[in-house]
């Protein structure tokens, strides 16, 4: 797992809040309904608002306000925040209200290899949810941690044997509360034959979990893959009920949403072939070796204009 993940989970309990969007309709859920038919909902995730506003030595948490400002003329239509607590959600809501962006999904942290900690993180997530439900969220979308972040330790069977039963009881929870639950991965989960991925796929309920495709990371966790990240489109395509979008050149993040190692264009026929059309949440982010060239307003407007063209088709 890159050092960028790490402290995008770390960063999130300093961080008040980040705000999400939701949009998603797959067959396997049905989630999902826009307000203007002919205009593509794009939405960004605040993670990525956090690392392009740190390299201008600026805080997302201190200028969410301004943020969000940005955040629309950029031409983006929503937000995904990642939230701890019920709690950060309270500042949000009238920011979110005041810019006319919408928080369609919501990204959580959670611990579900272990029985007694899944138990108080199922909870945990609930409570969440049900703020965020009165803001407009739809989807709830968790990534279980890791054994420890950094380290070479896996999941053994019995941890993934009980996550994914923690995973088919949140989902089930969610559902009766008339959200969606989504499945996020990074690199991690791909190791050793990707047996934690496809676990949470195939040890799971389409019913209660649905996926949150993170092209890049699955792309990046099988060692720059295209092949891979394909084949788990044909393999649990139908479940896809949100996509995070990066882009890399050559192996590194790139400033902004633009033609490089992902074929999205390919990506977008695909999905649009078995007949899905899943919200769509951007997420490009830096490390050593993205560009500097642009403000957080030029690279998201950039990357907006990019995405609209080429997901053009699921409006």
């Amino acid at each position: 797992m890159s050092n960028n993940t790490i402290t995008r989970r770390r960063f999130m309990k300093d961080l008040a809040l980040a705000g999400g969007a939701l949009l998603a309709s797959g067959r396997a859920t049905g989630v999902g309904v826009r307000s203007r038919p002919d205009k593509l909902h794009v939405a960004c995730n605040s993670y990525s608002w956090l690392v392009f506003l740190r390299r201008e030595n600026r805080d997302l948490n201190a200028e969410l306000d301004a943020a969000l400002g940005e955040l629309v003329a950029s031409q983006l239509d929503g937000y995904e925040p990642g939230a701890n607590n019920p709690q950060e959600l309270d500042r949000l809501g009238p920011l979110l209200k005041k810019h006319g962006v919408e928080m369609r999904s919501l990204y959580v942290n959670s611990v579900l290899h272990e029985s007694e900690k899944a138990e108080k993180s199922i909870e945990s997530v609930l409570a969440i949810a049900r703020k965020a439900k009165t803001l407009g969220t739809k989807i709830i979308v968790t990534n279980p941690s890791p054994i420890a972040w950094g380290g070479a330790q896996n999941k053994d069977d019995a941890q993934l044997r009980t996550q994914a039963a923690a995973m088919n009881k949140l989902g089930c929870q969610l559902k009766a509360m008339g959200l969606t639950l989504a499945y996020h991965n990074h690199d991690i989960e791909l190791r050793n034959a990707a047996r934690e991925f496809h676990h949470m796929m195939v040890g799971t309920d389409p019913a209660y979990v649905t996926l949150c495709l993170d092209a890049h990371w699955v792309y990046r966790g099988a060692g720059n893959s295209q092949v891979a990240l394909f084949d788990v489109v044909k393999l649990y395509g139908s479940r896809i009920t949100e996509l995070h979008l990066r882009q890399s050149k050559d192996g590194v993040w790139a400033e902004t949403m633009c033609d490089g190692d992902i074929d999205y264009r390919l990506l977008a026929t695909r999905l649009l072939e078995i007949g899905i059309r899943p919200h769509i949440v951007l997420e490009q982010a830096v490390e050593k070796g993205t560009p500097k060239t642009m403000t957080p307003l030029e690279a998201f407007s950039k990357s907006s204009q990019y995405t609209r063209a080429v997901f053009a088709a699921f409006a």
